[in-house]
């Protein structure tokens, strides 16, 4: 996350970071000037701070901003500060305020505070602004002008590929890149070294810094300067050749785009660009660019952001508005151009009551989830409120709405409040700044009371009371079927009775209370069904929250101080995901206590869940065996199999970190924890798991006070020192210098006809069909995402660049090319055409009487001078939104579009290109029209065209149909009759 030290220069934090100009010259620029705004009225300065304006938007109609959905109130402030009068008008602002009575019949600009993009998105949009920048120079003007308008971040996190698996390093050992040439063999942390090299506890030993009193001939450049730790006693050691090695492959692999990317953050204002290495785009968005309130030039405004990543919805738990989007909508935003949303239903999701003291982070986190699911919120807004919203916290509340995607809503939205202060004082935002912003969100209203009486107004209103959330286990055959901690001893009851499918084992009542004595280490032990034989911590998937493995950590270390042991027949281990868990368990100081109850780390990677364990002690088998005793092991994992660690343990739960070391202390499953003891002292006393178990807020203490500042000092260091991008060479031209001869860079021919005004806008005549299609045509059957396989036409050309099968990469990778991306274009081996009647990329090129792919008879159709329309049925361009599904018809020369419906996204998309979207009448298609999709077809199109205008459609066969110009609204007609919004733009600067 961005520090306040950040937000009084105005630049990016990455930029800071990442570069060594001075940011300060490259303010942020918005076209739209105070004096032209009819809200000037509004603009006020922050009490307390003078230099510090801002929009008193709850001054407007105050009784209705009043009961307005905080996530309203943002998108509200966003219209009223961005208001022009032509793309943003008032009335936007008065439809917002009544959103009640015009939910779903009304639509909004929205113009967001950045952008966020992803490289496999971004790279087509830098791309654009690369191209502009050579248009505008080419007719004589101010091409240095040209910078996207909107705050833009470029993350580059979807170019790995696991080329190597540590397996793999085993066979080579990887070379420098030639870009590194300069460094040492070997980076370290510069964490103090001891002079005495410690004794490791590995039981195959610790290579690297363990041994860092000897130089080693293996030793491999770390390309990660955050160190890994030995799990043994926390040295640094050297990268891991796995992520070494795939690393620098993605840096030769990508080095053009990479380049690339590194030119924009140098020429471009506004854009910031985090290299590869640093993590993935909603964690670094979450982590290190997210503000909660922006600053440009002492104006105050909330944070907001579109991004290119599902997962963008992460920061509505910071109290940030942030919606996913395809790339088309996100260069919009960049272009200044504000996007549309209908006004949405807000659902209010009221939280009560008191969770279950035993309940985790991931109990409530995945119980909220599940009600949110069942209850139908999809395509809506979502927000949180409710006296049991204190209860979560950051984490909590950013993985609920990481989760958007999972049950269907389009935001899910936690206002700040003094949780989120709190959790930004932690990760080193500056006090006086963050003072500035809590008065800045006190003043418009969108700081969350504790006690506030009144609650906005919804929709409608969920409520999920968090007393019913209760811990579970999973098991003990099948991890779907789910048992709550209360009900366990019960249940497991139950599977001894039942027979032996499902769930069942079968045991005959009389043996049910069987107990088999055994001498183990020279004490005696008696054993019964459910003793537990292995207990095994494991943070990965769901248990990677901080605040699972910090209660785990919290309860040994209570546990250890009331005098608790595990019994040492019990196979007990940890497991942590990663060198980071291993980190912060002993930052807080609770690494010792999991040694002591027998939890040592083992190591890192999947080990008891995918059954590698060690054999269990031969005298507990044999007791075992001899008692026909079900056995039981727990385990944090992510699954289990009957059998699938050790045929002798018959019933497996999977069960949250703390659960596991409780069962592992009460030594059986066939107990109940809340009313029975897990285990009784030296001194005789009775200890129950509540005497023990930590609170939440003793927990989120220690994660907010040691975890979450060290988490984020280490990812500020990975962005400031990633060495392999500092090295790499970039242009410094204020112009691209393209390369002729590049494969994934290339300038698309958007502008080659630009002039500073458009030429009117002529009829289509005379076009051939392209493609007749059916219904639910989606965007990936028109613009592929994948590999490029070695028969299409994308394939030909790569060969005829002289590349190799094997250098291919994905269509993906070179969305910077629009060569290779145009003859991708409907290049879906799923998809269905008519004219040919299978599937396959094909069509019929009419004028030769030819089948051939599509894009080869595109290409015929244009060195003929000849139109291209596409006819399709129902829900055309649904899917994933995929801004090359609308630039790839464009290129191949489709002027328009025949639909009985769109997917609206997708037609705002075409109509951002220049493609006119046509759609049949109501109970009209093109088989009760009987077009053949053989004809040749004429559209007249007005030169005075308005939304929903009818126009005129002929074929040479005679037949004439009417049809509605899609259009919504007059600014995108503009945009059709400037040849897309790119050109649209472009002209501005003429």
């Amino acid at each position: 996350m961005a520090t306040a030290g950040d937000e009084e220069t105005g630049a990016s934090p990455a930029r800071l970071a990442c570069e060594t100009e001075d940011p300060t010259d490259k303010p942020r620029i918005r076209h739209t000037s105070m004096a032209e705004n009819p809200f000037q009225y509004l603009l006020e300065p922050l009490p307390g701070s003078s230099d510090k304006m801002f929009f008193n938007v709850s001054k407007l109609q105050a009784a209705e901003y009043d009961s307005l959905p905080y996530c309203m109130r943002v998108v509200l402030e966003a219209v009223v500060r961005n208001c022009d009068g032509v793309l943003i008008k008032p009335q936007d602002a008065m439809n917002i305020l009544n959103w009640k009575t015009k939910c779903e019949s009304r639509e909004v600009p929205f113009l967001p505070g950045r952008v966020l993009l992803q490289d496999f998105t971004g790279i087509p949009a830098m791309v654009d602004f690369a191209a502009m920048r050579d248009a505008v120079k080419k007719l004589g003007r101010d091409y240095k002008q040209v910078n996207p308008v909107c705050p833009t971040n470029l993350i580059v996190d979807h170019s790995l590929l696991l080329d190597v698996t540590k397996c793999s390093t085993a066979q080579s050992v990887p070379t420098a890149s030639p870009i590194e040439t300069s460094k040492p063999a070997t980076k370290l942390s510069p964490a103090k070294m001891p002079g005495r090299k410690p004794h490791c506890r590995s039981p195959n030993g610790c290579k690297g810094a363990c041994d860092s009193g000897s130089s080693s001939k293996n030793s491999k450049e770390q390309i990660e300067n955050t160190p890994m730790l030995c799990p043994f006693h926390l040295q640094p050691i050297p990268e891991p050749e796995a992520a070494l090695k795939s690393l620098e492959m993605e840096f030769n692999r990508n080095k053009e785009r990479l380049q690339f990317f590194k030119w924009c953050s140098k020429a471009f204002q506004n854009v910031t660009v985090i290299p590869p290495e640093t993590g993935t785009v909603h964690q670094v968005n979450l982590e290190y660019l997210s503000r909660v309130v922006m600053e440009e030039k002492g104006l105050l405004y909330p944070d907001s952001v579109l991004g290119t990543d599902s997962h963008t919805t992460m920061v509505n738990g910071l109290g940030i508005l942030g919606l996913g989007v395809g790339g088309i909508e996100s260069e919009a935003a960049m272009l200044g151009m504000p996007v549309t949303l209908t006004l949405p239903d807000v659902i209010g999701c009221k939280l009560t009551g008191t969770a279950s003291p035993f309940a985790t982070s991931i109990d409530v986190v995945l119980s909220i989830t599940k009600h949110l699911r069942q209850s139908g919120v999809a395509g809506k807004f979502v927000e949180f409120f409710g006296e049991g919203i204190s209860q979560l916290s950051v984490a909590d509340r950013t993985t609920i709405a990481n989760m958007c995607p999972e049950y269907g809503a389009t935001v899910a939205f936690f206002p700040v409040d003094t949780v989120t202060l709190c959790h930004l004082k932690q990760t080193g935002f500056d006090p006086q700044n963050l003072k500035i912003f809590e008065g800045y969100l006190k003043a418009v209203k969108l700081l969350r009371h504790e006690d506030t009486s009144k609650y906005p107004e919804y929709s409608k209103v969920l409520e999920i009371n968090l007393h019913s959330i209760v811990p579970y286990v999973s098991g003990p055959k099948k991890p779907q079927d789910r048992v709550s901690v209360a009900d366990m001893k019960k249940d497991f009851g139950n599977c001894l009775n039942e027979k032996a499918v499902l769930r069942g084992f079968q045991i005959p009542v009389e043996k049910q209370n069987l107990v088999v004595p055994v001498t183990f280490g020279g004490s005696e032990y008696c054993l019964g069904h459910g003793c537990v034989l292995i207990a095994a911590v494991i943070s990965c998937t769901n248990n990677c929250n901080p605040s699972v493995m910090l209660t785990a950590g919290l309860l040994a270390k209570k546990a250890v101080e009331a005098g608790l042991t595990v019994k040492p027949y019990i196979k007990t281990s940890l497991s942590p995901g990663s060198g980071t868990v291993t980190h912060y368990l002993t930052a807080s100081g609770v690494l010792p206590y999991l040694s002591q109850l027998g939890f040592d780390i083992i190591g890192y990677g999947c080990s008891r869940c995918v059954g590698n364990t060690n054999p269990l002690p031969e005298e507990i088998v044999t007791a075992i065996k001899e008692g026909e005793l079900v056995a039981c092991g727990v385990y944090s994992g992510s699954k289990h199999f009957e059998g699938l660690r050790c045929s002798c343990v018959r019933a497996n739960y999977l069960a949250s970190p703390p659960l596991v070391v409780a069962y592992a202390l009460a030594g059986t499953v066939n107990t109940d924890l809340q009313t029975e003891a897990l285990g009784i002292n030296a001194k005789g006393e009775q200890v129950f798991l509540r005497d023990i178990w930590p609170s939440r807020e003793e927990v989120l203490q220690v994660e907010e006070n040691l975890v979450i500042p060290s988490m984020f000092k280490e990812l500020k260091v990975k962005i400031e020192q990633s060495t392999r991008w500092n090295l790499l060479d970039a242009p410094e031209s204020p112009l691209f210098p393209w390369d002729l001869r590049s494969t994934y860079i290339r300038s698309p021919p958007f502008f080659y006809k630009l002039d500073k005004f458009p030429s009117p806008q002529q009829p289509i005549e005379k076009a051939h069909v392209l493609l007749y299609l059916g219904d639910s045509v989606t965007t990936d059957h028109v613009s592929p995402a994948g590999s490029i396989p070695r028969t299409s036409p994308a394939a030909k050309y790569l060969i005829q660049k002289n590349l190799a099968p094997r250098e291919f990469n994905s269509y993906g990778a070179r969305r910077g090319n629009d060569a290779v991306m145009t003859r991708g274009t409907f290049a879906n081996m799923k998809l269905f055409n008519k004219l040919i009647g299978k599937m396959g990329p094909k069509t019929i090129h009419f004028p030769s009487g030819q089948t051939m792919d599509v894009f080869d008879a595109a290409e015929l159709y244009q060195k003929a001078d000849i139109p291209l329309i596409i006819i399709a049925g129902k829900k055309y361009g649904s899917g994933s939104s995929r801004d090359w599904a609308a630039k790839g018809p464009y290129l191949l020369g489709v002027k328009a579009i025949i639909a009985e419906s769109y997917e609206k996204i997708h037609k705002d998309h075409l109509v951002g290109m220049g493609i006119v979207p046509l759609q049949f009448f109501p109970g009209e298609n093109a088989e009760s029209l009987n077009l053949s999709g053989k004809e040749q077809y004429s559209i007249s199109i007005p030169v005075e065209l308005s939304p929903k205008d009818t126009l005129e459609v002929k074929t040479n066969s005679g037949k004439v149909f009417r049809v509605i110009a899609a259009f919504d609204k007059e600014v995108e007609v503009t945009f059709y009759q400037h040849g897309g919004i790119l050109n649209y733009v472009a002209r501005k600067y003429l």
